[in-house]
Parts: structure tokens; C-alpha cells; sequence
């Protein structure tokens, strides 16, 4: 029997109802945590705040190569701004539960503000050298050692519960905009400079004087919050919180798992980050450009990576997950150490991106699911001693490495050595695969 003519008219649009219902409820469920106003308004300014870090670190990494052709002070310089990190973070993870973790970000955001200030002018007076680096780079991790576990303290009191995970990845995603974002401007400012007859150094100077201007935006929208600071409820000192936040990480399992997971998945995988100005200049003959751009290919896969974790949610066997993803991870990095051909090296970046920012959003959510309101901030200031002190460790040890071995087969051996730790926790799990 034929379809009548009104119902073949319109049958296409109601199978496009569904269709654009199920879109709609997909974005709802990857946006839940901006519907949050005070979460919002902390989103926008620290994204404009990452976007100007990230095009200082573009800009630092390249000016450290140009003054001193070296990885091993590469390796140097993320190793010193890593190192307050892991002499600090456990106090600073002691001040966020007992002080006003806004007023902690505040002052974070003003010392980080004066060393990309003072750097600027040193670039402009022409009377920068590395040592000046390296000390500003200490400032920084300095002020970020207090700064970080206040913010990642802060996100839960700006969301309800159940979309504490959407808000770790809407984080991760204006991360890595920013990763994007940040080294793309710093090519167009290169290519802009040298257009008008500057010079590489001037506008290297333009990307730290940016990244001062920056931190204005995070400054005002962290006087916007509407949060309020809640005084703890015992008065101990801070030796004793510090000693029954370490006690609590201790007594659960799955939580000192993750903490070392988190710490060797950093050793191992940031040095590749680290060392991409290295693979632009020797092994694809490249310049700054090059090196920017491959940055960006690596940032553009770790947004796709957050998009995936903020439209999952929290779901089951997260902790599997992140293990599989680890793995593939590893797997993708050798490729890479092992690529000569730019084109096949992008996509390989893409593709790491994306899988470490699914590693890291997991292994972050679990770790917030499972630490109580009145003990996050030392949680999370033992988890990023872990996160942040694996990166300028792993990136020392490599950098001197690569001095002997080249880095593409350092990279090549971080890679496998990642999965090797991805297949132990498969085997062993500590709690990692139960983790949910």
C-alpha cells in the first residue's frame, strides 16, 4: 500500500527531530558545568590567562634554544620552574584549606604577572641571558606551586557534584585552547614582526609583554566569583594538617595508586613536549614556525581528548580507561620518535594530545570524586606534587639523555617505558580498576 503524500511530506522532518534532539542533549551534556555562572566567569579568564602562558612558553623555549643550543638547558629550564612545585606544593595544599583559596589565586596571578614583566623588559634592553630564565622560570613555579592547588581546590566549590567531572574536562579544554592558541600567536607574532623588519628577539619580547597583559583578565574575574571562603573547622597547625592530609592519601589505596600513576605517565610523557623545539631544528630542518605549529597539533588533539571526557561524564571503569588509553599513548610516541615526515609527525601529535589529556582528566576526576570538601586541597596538592614534580624531573633526566643518545630515541624509549607502566597496573591494579 502506497505512503499517503502528507506523511511521506513529513516523515524528514520528524526523523530529523530525533536527530537534532540528540545533538541538542549532547552539547547540553558537554556544557553542563557552564550552565554555573561563577564557573563560567573563571573559565573565560583563565583561558585568556593560559592562552598568554602558553605563548611565553613557546617564546621561552625558543629563546633558551637560540641563546644557548641546547637541550639539556631545555630540559633545565622546565626543570627549575617544575621545582618549586615539588618543594612547595604540599604547604600550598595545606594554605587552600585553611585560607581564602581566591585571595591565594589572586596573589599567584600577580607574582606570575611581574616575572613575564620583568622579562619583557629585560628582552627590550637587550641584556637578557639564560640565568635570567632560569631564575624568573623559579618565581613562576614558585608562585604557581600555592596557585595550583587552590585553583584545582576551587573548581568543586564552583559546580554540583555530579558534574565535577564535566568541569575538570571544560578545564582541561580551555588548557588546551590555550595550547593551541598560544603557540599559533606566537607564530603570527613572529611572522607579523618579521614582516615589518623586526627582529625574532622583538617579538619574542611583544609574546612575554602579552602574557603579562594577560593575567589582568584572570585578576578581574577572580574578584567576580560569588564564592565564599568557609574557615575550617579545627585550628591544627600546619605540620598536623599536612601530616593528616599525607595520613589520608596513605589509608586509601586507590588513591596512592593514582598518584603514582599520574607521577610516572608525567616523567615519561611531558619530555616529548619539551623536546619539540629540538625535532623542528634537527630533525626536520625547520624553524620557529614549524615548532609552533606542531605545538598546536598537540593541542588541538588534547581539546578533542576533553571534549570525549566532558560529553562521557563519570562513567563506569574510568580507571580501565585511563590504563587502555595510557598505553595508546606510549604506543603514539614512539611513532612519533621514530616519524620524518612532518605531515605523519602532526598527526602522530594530534593523536598524543588527545590521549593524555584522556589520561589526565580520568585520573583527575577520580582523584576530586574521591577526596572530601575539607581535605581536597592537601589531596590535590599531593596529587599535583606528583603531576607537576614528574614533568621537570622526567625532562632533567631526558634532556641530559638526549645530549648522548639524540632525543628522538629518548622519546622513543619514554614511549615504550609508558607502556610497560600502563600493562603493570592492568595486571596489578592497586585499585586503579576499580576506580570509578
Amino acid at each position: 500500500m502506497a505512503e499517503p503524500a502528507q506523511a511521506r511530506a513529513t516523515s524528514p522532518a520528524s526523523a530529523a527531530e530525533p536527530t537534532a534532539s540528540a545533538g541538542n542533549r549532547a552539547l547540553r551534556r558537554i556544557l553542563a558545568a557552564f550552565t554555573y555562572r561563577d564557573f563560567r566567569v573563571q573559565w573565560i579568564g583563565a583561558c585568556t590567562s593560559s592562552i598568554g602562558t602558553w605563548m611565553q612558553i613557546v617564546a621561552q623555549n625558543w629563546l633558551v634554544l637560540s641563546l644557548t643550543n641546547s637541550a639539556f638547558f631545555l630540559g633545565l629550564d622546565a626543570f627549575l620552574q617544575q621545582l618549586p612545585i615539588i618543594l612547595f606544593t604540599l604547604i600550598g595544599g595545606v594554605f587552600a584549606d585553611r585560607y581564602d583559596r581566591r585571595r591565594t589565586l589572586l596573589t599567584s596571578q600577580y607574582i606570575q604577572m611581574s616575572t613575564s614583566g620583568v622579562l619583557a623588559v629585560l628582552m627590550y634592553f637587550h641584556v637578557v641571558q639564560v640565568w635570567h630564565i632560569l631564575t624568573l622560570s623559579f618565581v613562576t613555579g614558585l608562585a604557581q606551586s600555592f596557585g595550583g592547588p587552590a585553583y584545582q581546590s576551587l573548581i568543586p566549590s564552583l559546580v554540583d557534584k555530579k558534574d565535577l567531572p564535566n568541569a575538570v574536562a571544560l578545564n582541561s579544554i580551555q588548557f588546551n585552547v590555550a595550547r593551541v592558541i598560544g603557540p599559533l600567536l606566537f607564530g603570527a607574532t613572529l611572522a607579523l614582526f618579521t614582516k615589518y623588519g623586526y627582529s625574532d628577539p622583538q617579538a619574542m619580547n611583544a609574546c612575554f609583554l602579552l602574557n603579562s597583559l594577560s593575567f589582568v583578565v584572570v585578576i578581574n574575574t577572580l574578584m567576580a566569583l560569588h564564592v565564599k571562603h568557609i574557615p575550617p573547622a579545627t585550628s591544627q597547625g600546619v605540620r598536623d594538617e599536612l601530616k593528616s592530609g599525607l595520613t589520608y592519601v596513605r589509608n586509601h589505596d586507590s588513591l596512592v595508586a593514582l598518584i603514582v600513576l599520574a607521577a610516572l605517565t608525567t616523567f615519561l610523557g611531558f619530555a616529548l613536549l619539551t623536546f619539540l623545539p629540538l625535532f623542528a631544528q634537527r630533525v626536520f630542518h625547520e624553524g620557529a614556525s614549524t615548532y609552533s605549529h606542531l605545538m598546536a597539533f598537540s593541542g588541538a588533539g588534547s581539546i578533542v581528548g576533553a571534549l570525549i571526557i566532558a560529553w562521557l561524564g563519570r562513567f563506569r571503569k574510568m580507571g580501565r580507561t585511563a590504563l587502555l588509553v595510557q598505553a595508546a599513548y606510549g604506543i603514539l610516541i614512539i611513532g612519533f620518535s621514530l616519524s620524518r615526515i612532518l605531515w605523519l609527525s602532526d598527526i602522530l601529535l594530534f593523536f598524543t594530545g588527545a590521549a593524555l589529556m584522556i589520561v589526565f582528566s580520568t585520573v583527575t576526576s577520580l582523584v576530586q570524586l574521591i577526596a572530601p570538601n575539607e581535605m581536597r586541597g592537601r589531596v590535590m596538592s599531593i596529587y599535583m606534587l606528583a603531576f607537576r614534580g614528574g614533568m621537570p624531573l622526567g625532562s632533567l633526566i631526558s634532556g641530559y639523555l638526549a645530549t648522548w643518545l639524540g632525543a628522538p630515541l629518548v622519546i622513543g624509549i619514554n614511549g615504550a617505558l609508558l607502556v610497560v607502566v600502563a600493562v603493570y597496573f592492568l595486571t596489578n591494579s592497586h585499585g586503579v580498576l576499580e576506580a570509578s
